[in-house]
């Protein structure tokens, strides 16, 4: 149901050495410079071409090394089989970041990259159950991804022809070993952040040893959103003496933040903030995104630091005239962060990934609405101007009525009602109400498998919706989308198709990850159906009467797309919205009212618009 949208960070910007005279020898930093954007595959082929082998070849000319060769008008086909593979043996054991495949038009609709130390067990880090060719960039955060063979497993071609590549590439490096020498043991360790824009801009980059040398390019760096309390942290394995912290930033850097040590990854110790001359001084640097430059913090602690954990709190984001006034317009992107010192531990991994539940469901929430009235033990009334505030350009304000929310003939009716500049809520004034109820509060749940029986209004811009909203999304420090939103259902007015959606940081508004649904039969939106989602651990499925319309896995989300944010309670809303900017998308109604013509406003004022719902029920596994 949401339309808000976040910003890219900015890129193209121009480097200013700024911050402590103190730097890491020189002679260290050049080879990481160096290496950081090697294509490890590409330079293991090199090397030598046995390197590269494979399940067999259509022809000579589309020999295996052909996608490791470097040239992108040349290219691997394999012979016609769904079980073809291609294997590359990269010479050492590293962290994998990221691989990325450039499909020919012989692409595979169901494959399987896969990971292993030495060639014979196998453990698969990115399943594509739905490709359609191009370049997939498949990111591994937050997996632990430790290779020396990296292999492309077909499971089902989307062509009579084999699997074609024209490049497999692979990136990453070895992680900082245990060290008496000083060293920048961040290398290739664990990253972790509270919130990151989408996958291109995860926390990895900022230790892959990876930095533009004047800073300006929109390449290997973390981006936060917008909040201003946002961190990005470095696990270095084991307990260190850290004398020194590098922060290279991009333009979007912090006027004011903290480093911090742990020895838990719980309990912090802040080992330096700038003083107040240097906030100051920093905060007076604003300029327009053209103009803004990045800069790199060369940090030399008071006193060494011990600790097995460092990390950059921020505190306050720069700001940019875009053009006036002043306003921190875009979160914190930082390029790399090196920790400088002793000790550590190549050892240092990501946390495996959560399972599926198992168990059985049961029913742990259920309404039929024949009570004579709504059940409020289970329902909260949301109205627009108290619980809510007006969102997506919509036409209507929610009321606490029986005239917009009410239980009939055994179902939840939610009505839209019309009347002339009426209605006044939250200080703005509404020619429509209509209802909304939610589970907030009553109800807050993670995973499980929940539907809802509904009949839907058809007319253009009528927007009624069954979907799921995480429940810390009033927190400030959190907001949407990094809160989560599953759509379930939503219809704007057509009467053969529904769609479902997921939103989150990197994949929100637009962007979102979602499906459309055409009934089957000759099947219309007002007649009764039956709408879920099955939220698990690993991903989501939705259901309209049973039938699959979407399903999305996290494992493809994360390396595609953005941060997993529906690890955490979510609750229940039913609402029917009048036009704003979904429906308007696809109408392109601009009057009388966004995305709601004439025809559907009068339709409204003669009465009888209303969504109805059977049934409401969650299930869990116990």
């Amino acid at each position: 149901m949401a339309s808000r949208t976040l910003l890219t960070a900015l890129a193209a910007l121009t480097l200013l050495a700024a911050g402590p005279a103190f730097t890491p020898p020189a002679a260290a930093n050049p080879a990481v410079a160096a290496a950081w954007d090697t294509d490890r595959a590409a330079a293991a082929y090199a090397a030598s071409p046995a390197a590269v082998t494979a399940s067999g070849s259509e022809n000579a000319g589309t020999a295996p090394g052909l996608a490791f060769d470097g040239d992108g008008g040349t290219r691997w086909s394999s012979d016609f089989t769904d079980g073809a593979w291609l294997r590359v043996d990269l010479g050492s054991v590293v962290r994998v970041d990221r691989v990325v495949l450039d499909w020919e038009a012989a692409y595979g609709r169901r494959y399987v990259l896969e990971a292993s130390v030495d060639g014979t067990a196998w453990t698969p880090f990115y399943t594509e159950t739905d490709g359609t060719g191009g370049s997939v960039t498949a990111h591994t955060y937050p997996q632990e991804v430790r290779a020396r063979y990296v292999r492309l497993r077909g499971v089902e071609r989307a062509t009579p022809y084999g699997y074609s590549l024209w490049s497999f590439k692979v990136y990453g490096g070895e992680p900082a070993p245990a060290t008496g020498t000083r060293a920048n043991l961040a290398l290739h360790h664990p990253a972790y952040s509270d919130v990151y824009q989408h996958a291109g801009n995860s926390p990895a980059f900022v230790t892959d040893g990876g930095r533009p040398a004047d800073l300006k390019a929109d390449v290997s760096r973390w981006s936060s959103d917008w909040n201003a309390d946002r961190w990005v942290s470095v696990d270095l394995g084991a307990t260190s003496v850290i004398d020194t912290v590098e922060l290279y930033w991009e333009a979007a850097y912090a006027v004011d933040y903290e480093l911090q040590v742990s020895d838990d990854n719980r309990t912090w110790r802040t080992v330096y903030r700038p003083s107040a001359a240097e906030v100051a001084a920093r905060r007076a640097d604003v300029k327009s995104p053209a103009e803004a430059t990045g800069r790199r913090d060369s940090v030399r602690l008071p006193t060494p630091a011990t600790g097995r954990y460092v990390r950059m709190l921020g505190k306050e984001r720069r700001s940019f005239y875009n053009p006036a006034p002043a306003t921190a317009q875009f979160g914190y992107s930082l390029y790399e962060f090196e920790v400088w010192g002793t000790g550590g531990s190549a050892s240092a991994a990501y946390p495996a990934l959560p399972g599926d539940q198992g168990g059985t469901y049961r029913t742990a929430f259920f309404d039929d609405f024949t009570t004579s009235a709504l059940d409020r033990s289970k329902w909260r009334v949301v109205r627009t101007g108290t619980e809510m505030g007006p969102v997506n350009g919509e036409s209507q304000a929610y009321v606490d009525s029986t005239d917009t929310v009410r239980q009939e003939n055994g179902a939840l009716v939610l009505a839209a009602r019309y009347c002339d500049d009426c209605t006044r809520a939250g200080g703005v004034t509404y020619d429509f109400t209509s209802g909304r109820i939610d589970t907030h509060t009553k109800f807050d749940f993670t995973y499980g498998r929940v539907s809802a029986r509904m009949r839907l209004p058809v007319g253009d811009g009528f927007w009624p919706a069954f979907w799921l909203l995480g429940s810390n999304v009033d927190d400030p420090a959190v907001s949407w989308p990094a809160s989560g939103e599953t759509d379930i259902m939503e219809n704007i007015g057509y009467g053969d198709w529904t769609s479902s959606a997921l939103h989150g940081p990197g994949y929100s508004a637009d962007g979102n990850i979602g499906a459309r649904q055409v009934y089957p039969a000759g099947g219309r939106a007002d007649q009764w159906h039956t709408y879920a989602v099955e939220w698990t651990p690993t991903g989501m499925r939705f259901y309209v009467d049973d039938r699959l319309v979407q399903e999305t896995t996290r494992n493809k989300l994360e390396s595609t797309r953005g941060q997993w944010v529906f690890g955490h309670d979510q609750y229940v809303i039913l609402n029917l919205a009048l036009g704003g900017a979904y429906p308007a998308g696809w109408n392109k109604v601009t009057s009388p009212y966004w995305g709601l013509p004439q025809s559907s406003v009068d339709r409204v004022a003669g009465g009888g618009v209303r969504a109805e719902v059977d049934w409401v029920r969650v299930e869990q596994k116990g």
